[in-house]
């Protein structure tokens, strides 16, 4: 037990036992610069030196371009233009056998082996029109169809939320003519009184404005995170193309101009990503 405590003792004696370390002039033997160590010091000093260098080498792999030069790290966005290249390539090796078949089929009218009549009879056949194409769903892809409507009951009422969008109302009013994907009406109209002030729904920039033979006096407004907002029939534009404007700031007056209208109301579309959603779901105009 003596043995053993002793044994500990020298060790801790070892361990915070000072040395000096002294740089001197070989010449002149002055004393250039010292330091008082001790070996539980020396240790402490490299043990944190190699984690902050884990660190900071850990911290460049993740958050910098330098991963890329990684063996198993890809460049960010590779795979999704692999898969875009790989479908347009397809899309061009398909084109390039029936402009071959063609040019062959050609070849044989000019050469009389077959008639005009019949190369475009065979040609015809090898070009698909989807609208003859009888695309019945199976009994997994119905089942998964009927799973999404599912969850589209319920996340109607959460889009506004999910989505993040910091909207206002363009105007209140009365909806005569709802949103309606089936008959492509991609929009919704207000009933609204004349010269009744149009307001933008999120700052932008004004990239239309203008008179259009449908919709009359229209106004068109790209705004961040993909959205384009679009005002018809309005009686007054009050910007002009390539204005900026604020969320909220009155861009038109409504009215009644243009062919496909029957009274005083406004036009509205909101786009979002490229694709049209019903306003309905982010508004509410009462």
């Amino acid at each position: 037990m003596a043995e053993k405590k002793n044994k500990k003792n020298k060790l801790v004696q070892k361990l915070t036992n000072h040395y000096r370390l002294l740089i001197i002039n070989e010449d002149t033997y002055e004393e250039k610069f010292n330091v008082r160590l001790n070996r539980l010091n020396v240790y402490l000093l490299v043990s944190i030196t190699s984690l902050l260098l884990i660190i900071g080498t850990t911290v460049l792999i993740a958050f910098t371009p330098l991963r890329t030069y990684i063996p198993g790290y890809t460049v960010p966005g590779l795979k999704k233009n692999m898969v875009r290249l790989k479908i347009k390539t397809d899309s061009l090796e398909k084109q390039l056998k029936i402009n071959n078949y063609f040019v062959k089929r050609l070849q044989m009218v000019l050469r009389n082996e077959i008639t005009a009549e019949e190369f475009e009879k065979e040609y015809n056949k090898r070009i698909i029109n989807p609208d003859t194409l009888k695309l019945n769903p199976g009994k997994v892809d119905s089942l998964l169809r009927k799973e999404v409507e599912e969850r589209e009951k319920f996340s109607t009422a959460n889009s506004k939320k999910a989505t993040g969008l910091d909207l206002i109302n363009p105007v209140k009013g009365k909806i005569t003519n709802p949103y309606n994907a089936k008959t492509k009406h991609f929009a919704i109209d207000l009933a609204l009184k004349s010269n009744s002030p149009v307001k933008a729904v999120a700052d932008g920039r004004v990239v239309f404005a203008d008179w259009t033979k449908s919709g009359g006096n229209t106004i068109i407004i790209k705004s961040p995170q993909n959205i384009i907002s679009v005002y018809k029939h309005n009686n007054k534009l009050l910007r002009s193309e390539g204005d900026v404007v604020k969320q909220g700031e009155v861009i038109a007056l409504s009215g009644n101009t243009g062919e496909k209208t029957s009274g005083p109301h406004l036009h509205f579309e909101l786009w979002i990503n490229g694709y049209p959603v019903d306003p309905a779901d982010y508004f509410s105009f009462n």
